[in-house]
């Protein structure tokens, strides 16, 4: 974790930090990926495609009139991306908005785009939504079946693949947990989410796989970095022909981050809201 946290040196995350509210795009702060998917293993061409779909919840800036105008915010960051956008960098850039007066909601929109795209270095979708739009946002459990419920002793809370395993005929099933819990990398404080896998393989011990999972709870990794290293394990040590990982994780500072990585080349998931969101 040197590696990151030198990287992280001049980054606002863990710093006390002014809070502006006049709009600067440079308040952004990237963060390659590169660094901790070669600690997976990653090279070359990546094994996944996939987005991190972020929900920001307190985006307000004011109209020409200088009336506030409020917003939820979608933001969808292509996997392919070179970097991530820190999240803390990313709150007090949209909080900087608040004092700033735009012509109207494509406006703003098209400013985030823009300064997101630059950050990350790949295209980025973002949608602004008035608030009432979300009194109708679906609301569920992430499909698939619980693991959470099997009688399992676990010993073991830093990354263990060697915990996985499958065997037998090939099955098509999606599973998942609420327990996963990891840490940030900066911070060490908890970051708690929703795990789906979907995959077509040899069938995976579920109980295995409930260890493997939990045992993230102690591992400091930024949400996309987790994801990924579920999914190069996960396909690995169980031999899937094709697997997809989902991740729903709570919110902190009005910002959700929610990775998603599939070999099938599928669309993006829809951004629901569950439960704990």
């Amino acid at each position: 974790m040197t590696g990151i946290r030198d990287e992280m040196s001049g980054a606002p995350l863990g710093h006390a930090t002014a809070y502006p509210d006049a709009y600067d795009a440079t308040l952004l702060f990237p963060v390659s990926r590169e660094p901790q998917r070669l600690e997976i293993g990653l090279t070359g061409a990546l094994p996944f495609t996939g987005a991190d779909i972020w929900t920001a919840f307190e985006l307000t800036w004011l109209d020409p009139h200088g009336k506030p105008r409020i917003a939820i915010a979608t933001f969808i960051v292509p996997a392919a991306s070179p970097a991530i956008v820190e999240s803390k960098s990313v709150k007090l850039y949209l909080g900087a908005f608040a004092q700033t007066r735009f012509g109207g909601t494509a406006e703003v929109e098209a400013t985030i785009a823009h300064d997101l795209a630059q950050a990350t270095g790949g295209p980025v979708r973002v949608v602004l939504d008035a608030p009432v739009l979300y009194l109708s946002t679906h609301c569920a459990d992430l499909e698939g079946q619980s693991l959470d419920d099997l009688p399992v002793a676990i010993q073991r809370y830093h990354p263990a693949p060697d915990l996985l395993g499958a065997h037998g005929a090939a099955v098509e099933e999606t599973l998942r947990t609420d327990l996963f819990r990891s840490l940030c990398p900066i911070t060490f404080q908890p970051d708690f989410a929703s795990v789906q896998i979907a995959y077509r393989g040899p069938a995976i011990d579920r109980a295995a796989l409930l260890r493997y999972l939990v045992s993230f709870r102690c591992h400091p990794g930024f949400h996309e970095h987790c994801v990924e290293r579920i999914f190069v394990d996960v396909m690995a040590r169980c031999r899937c022909e094709a697997l997809s990982v989902y991740a729903r994780f709570t919110r902190r500072g009005g910002v959700d981050i929610n990775p998603y990585r599939t070999s099938a080349d599928l669309a993006v998931p829809p951004n629901m809201r569950t439960a704990r969101q």
